[in-house]
């Protein structure tokens, strides 16, 4: 495992290396070292104030998505599962939209994602009450928690005050990691930081739960401590990105599944490769967004759509295969 996690940290590097050099207008490497011995000159401005925030926040949001997935894949021994699955994402989105809706985002550039963290921790303390007492009762408690905030995301967009709002509801409901500023970013990470330790808190839990609930209760493990500690630790982190993204998909399916095989499947090794491989993932795949050259930019959760969804079918291929 420690080969694995130097590699996956050895391509974390190059591809923000990458990330800051890359773009409609390419950069030469000498114009990093801009940033210390000219700080004024143009490559620097345009690496530090424009590719610099949206590569940390593309890391950030990569590496949250891909540990929030191996947690709840972990956590509800499904495949399938990731962070929207308990509602956060969609809570999240629907915290945004509603800023969006109701112009509250005119008064503060940060209150659509001050209300989207409060969406996202909404939707899962929903999720958590209504589900609480088994993972099967909790994973359909994140899905009709998730329909009933696509619902409102569906009337907001049905009943917008004006055709701008509606055209940014949807912009942002496609996920993008362009015109982010160091605001959001320094908004996000405690928020980031505070749910990613409460994921990492719940290795040795995820790991007993893999032998079934009464056997993880035997071993000692409180679930319902564990129940809330995945479900935070999910809300905040996850919460906290997505309300500054927007939605972006299939990280936290696809991260987990690439590793899994390289730890021997013990799901609390699998936690610290699958944020790392998540972030990669997001960094190449906005990298590879920023290379196609549309008008407007191709919006990354758009991309990570097209790439995840044939992963997604190869999977539901092979579990049918593998299943008795």
């Amino acid at each position: 495992m420690r080969a694995l996690t130097v590699l996956l940290v050895v391509l974390c590097v190059l591809a923000f290396a990458a990330s800051l050099l890359a773009g409609r207008v390419w950069l030469a490497p000498e114009a990093l070292l801009d940033i210390v011995h000219h700080p004024d000159s143009m490559a620097a401005i345009i690496v530090r104030e424009i590719r610099l925030p949206r590569s940390v926040l593309a890391l950030v949001t990569g590496g949250v998505l891909g540990l929030a997935g191996a947690a709840c894949q972990g956590f509800t021994r499904n495949p399938l599962a990731e962070p929207g699955l308990l509602g956060v994402s969609s809570g999240a989105a629907l915290g945004a939209v509603i800023a969006i809706y109701f112009g509250v985002t005119l008064i503060s550039p940060a209150a659509g994602p001050l209300l989207g963290m409060v969406g996202g921790l909404c939707a899962c303390a929903l999720t958590f009450a209504l589900g609480r007492g088994s993972t099967v009762s909790l994973v359909l408690a994140g899905a009709a928690v998730s329909s009933l905030t696509a619902a409102g995301i569906a009337l907001a967009l049905n009943f917008a005050p004006n055709p701008y709002a509606a055209y940014e509801i949807m912009t942002w409901l496609l996920g993008s990691l362009a015109d982010k500023s160091w605001s959001q970013v320094a908004l996000i990470l405690p928020f980031v930081a505070i749910g990613a330790g409460l994921l990492a808190l719940t290795g040795r839990g995820l790991d007993a739960l893999s032998l079934g609930e009464a056997q993880a209760q035997s071993l000692g493990i409180n679930l319902t401590r564990l129940t809330a500690l995945v479900v935070a630790g999910t809300a905040l982190s996850v919460g906290a990105v997505t309300s500054v993204t927007g939605a972006i998909g299939f990280i936290g399916l696809v991260a987990p599944h690439l590793v899994r095989p390289f730890v021997d499947y013990s799901p609390r090794r699998v936690l610290l490769p699958a944020a790392l491989t998540g972030a990669v993932l997001l960094l190449c795949a906005d990298i590879a967004a920023r290379l196609v050259h549309t008008n407007p930019e191709l919006r990354l959760g758009v991309f990570t759509s097209l790439l995840g969804t044939p992963f997604f079918f190869w999977l539901v291929v092979r579990i049918r295969k593998v299943a008795p």
